[in-house]
């Protein structure tokens, strides 16, 4: 399997000046860092050559470089082609109907391991494609979804000027953890790119379908929810309907309903809408208290997925069998193994 190289040519190198990837300030030497980082990684200089060039000694420049890559100073980009990734991009948009599709090579980061998900990798992905999305349109509408790869793209992407874009949540997000909550990746979204940025203010799923009805239908949610229909492009992650899944990890639902639904063969989720491994709607309660954008909704969107893993390779699989998708990102890892066996036929996002 073709690990990450960077021979290729550099797409994009970013440096958070003075600051760690969660944006705290650190201390005087982070400027210096961040100069020596540039000039090593971006500049091409050799580590003696920064040295000289800031009046360092090659061992304070050499570990003030380490220290800007430990940190998270650095956000790297490569741009270029990789033959087996395309071939992977290639087949898996002919199967599954997609209009977009990226596969990037895999980090040694545990994608055999059925414990890890690839998060820096699809973080990076997912963050160049975010990234790209701006620059070609600075007055767009993104709806953004939820989980723990989303939050990783969220970390990679650098400070850019969004322009006129706005972000919309695409679904309620007070949880009890706040790791992954959609309101946390509106949050730095909006840190990182200084757009304007709506959530919902209410759980993802309501206690009833009536306290549902409530809900949507107070001023100021119901202004949310609208504008979430108008976005121009929709960013979503994938979700199982494992006891593991982030949904329960983050106690926005509970362990028995997860066992519910996937009881009655559910197996990937987008945005609180569960699907079996034909890619049908499973019909369940949770369905019906589901606060975010309904199925209707989604259907002729454009609307772009970043997830892989091993342990969501069946769940995101069911997702494109559902037809939903117009675009997926992943590692390749995962895209060998939706390649490796013949789908059923793809349906047209209906039911």
């Amino acid at each position: 399997m073709k690990k990450f190289s960077l021979v290729d040519n550099f797409f994009y190198l970013g440096l958070m000046a003075g600051k760690s990837a969660n944006g705290a300030l650190r201390d005087s030497d982070a400027s210096t860092a961040t100069r020596a980082a540039w000039l090593h990684f971006a500049g091409g200089l050799t580590q003696a050559e920064v040295a000289k060039r800031l009046g360092l000694t090659s061992l304070k420049a050499h570990r003030l470089i380490a220290r800007a890559s430990r940190e998270g100073l650095i956000k790297v980009y490569i741009d270029g082609e990789i033959s087996e990734c395309v071939q992977l991009e290639e087949q898996l948009s002919a199967r599954y109907g997609l209009e977009f599709c990226q596969v990037v090579p895999d980090l040694d980061e545990g994608e055999n391991d059925n414990s890890a998900l690839p998060l820096k990798s699809l973080g990076m992905a997912g963050a160049q494609y975010l990234k790209l999305a701006l620059e070609r349109d600075k007055d767009q509408l993104i709806g953004v979804g939820h989980g723990r790869t989303l939050a990783a793209c969220i970390d990679y992407l650098p400070r850019t000027s969004a322009g006129k874009t706005r972000f919309v949540s695409l679904l309620g997000g007070l949880t009890r953890k706040f790791a992954a909550n959609p309101h946390d990746v509106i949050h730095r979204l909006a840190e990182r790119t200084g757009a304007e940025a709506y959530v919902m203010p209410v759980p993802f799923f309501a206690n009833s379908v009536e306290d549902r009805s409530v809900l949507l239908n107070q001023r100021g949610i119901s202004d949310v929810v609208d504008l979430a229909k108008q976005a121009n492009l929709l960013i979503v992650g994938i979700g199982t309907a494992e006891p593991g899944a982030s949904l329960v990890a983050t106690g926005m639902i509970e362990r028995k309903e997860i066992n519910d639904i996937k009881r009655k063969g559910g197996c990937g989720e987008l945005l609180g809408h569960f699907f079996d491994r034909s890619g049908a709607p499973v019909k369940t309660d949770l369905s019906d208290r589901t606060l975010s954008l309904t199925r209707d909704d989604l259907r002729d969107r454009k609307l772009i997925a970043v997830a892989g893993g091993s342990e969501k390779t069946d769940a995101i699989r069911s997702i494109l069998k559902s037809g939903f998708l117009k675009g997926l990102i992943t590692n390749e890892f995962t895209a060998n193994v939706l390649a490796g066996s013949p789908p059923k036929s793809v349906k047209s996002a209906k039911g």
